[in-house]
């Protein structure tokens, strides 16, 4: 099916469903959002971040990260309403895709069988010995986000428009007798996790999940904007990528040589092995081996930043890509996704 095609179903079906919404109940609730409504989740301005510095530490491993109240790039346009902001429903018989969202004065809630609208690599693979299979998943975010300032560390970071879930931490750690426990990264070059030209893999339980940009997915949703609206974070905020790369990442390799002593990769079944890190040079391989920088890049430790007093996530088409932690208030009814690895063999490193 062309990509023509795809785009022309997508919106049928859209149509369709805010035409039936509109016969029904007369609500406004399922418009695209071209006139102010109760469901547009527009963050309140008491909510924005504050334009003083922040000092933080964040992410699911032991490095040191600080974040700033980031300048906000010039080069882009504010981001402009979305389709996805109220109640819709999503079917592409294609691949299987079904979302249903609802939207209410306080909640998003979202209901996926988080198959993607898209093609995927093949699954099983040497990297990923599972298999993709339907799901039942329930997200309920806040409407109306509030902006804390102090990160909180998430592993699900949010869900996409198509209902497949950003999780970009893996379970996969090298573990050191000394006390230092690296995990190792989703998207390096190292060790093969088996992620497809999605940069997503397949979890033991066949859920397909995200872990960086998925050029397919922004193709689906992109306009004439700069800023595609791509997904929804658990704090309620959205999600935004930029497809000029305007807004650019604070992260960098951090100079200084790893330390652990008497260390084990713990990667795929049946145990692990010894590894050597103390001293060696950090490459991108474990999450650690990264740092945040708050005079550098636009974004702050978790990939946010404030545009038209309306505070949003960036996924970069560099690390973290996705964000590890959250500045807003999360919500209680946010689902606890199971912990599982990739279950992956653990393969040598490349030379």
């Amino acid at each position: 099916m062309t990509e023509t095609n795809v785009t022309m179903k997508r919106i049928l079906l859209l149509l369709s469903f805010f035409a039936l919404t509109a016969c029904t109940s007369g609500s406004a609730t399922t418009s695209p959002p071209s006139t102010t409504e109760t469901t547009t989740p527009n963050t309140p301005a008491t909510t924005s971040p504050p334009s003083t510095t922040e000092t933080t530490e964040t992410t699911e491993t032991t490095e040191t990260t600080e974040t700033t109240t980031p300048n906000t790039p010039t080069t882009t346009s504010p981001p402009q309403p979305s389709i996805y902001l109220n109640s819709y429903s999503l079917k592409d018989e294609e691949f299987g895709t079904s979302v249903e969202v609802t939207v209410n004065d306080v909640t998003r809630t979202l209901i996926s069988n988080a198959l993607p609208d898209h093609k995927t690599g093949t699954f099983p693979n040497s990297g990923n010995p599972n298999t993709i299979s339907p799901q039942n998943v329930t997200y309920s975010y806040s409407l109306n986000p509030k902006y804390v300032g102090l990160p909180t560390e998430v592993r699900t970071t949010g869900v996409a428009v198509n209902g497949v879930r950003f999780a970009p931490g893996t379970a996969e750690t090298t573990t050191c007798n000394s006390g230092e426990v690296l995990r190792l990264e989703g998207l390096q070059d190292t060790y093969k996790l088996g992620m497809d030209f999605n940069n997503a893999h397949v979890q033991p339980t066949g859920e397909y999940h995200y872990h960086g940009i998925s050029e397919l997915m922004v193709n689906s949703y992109a306009s004439s904007d700069d800023l595609v609206h791509i997904g929804f974070a658990a704090d309620g905020f959205l999600i935004y990528y930029s497809k000029s790369g305007a807004h650019k990442s604070g992260y960098s390799l951090s100079s200084d040589f790893r330390t652990g002593s008497d260390c084990t990769l713990l990667f795929g079944p049946g145990g692990g092995r010894d590894i050597i890190i103390d001293g060696t040079t950090p490459d991108g391989t474990y999450t650690s081996d990264w740092v945040h920088n708050q005079l550098s890049g636009d974004l702050d430790s978790c990939n946010g930043t404030t545009i038209n007093g309306q505070y949003l996530y960036l996924i970069t088409d560099s690390f973290p890509f996705i964000s590890r932690c959250l500045n807003g208030e999360i919500s209680a009814e946010s689902p606890r996704r199971p912990q599982g690895g990739t279950n992956n063999r653990p393969p040598p490193p490349k030379k």
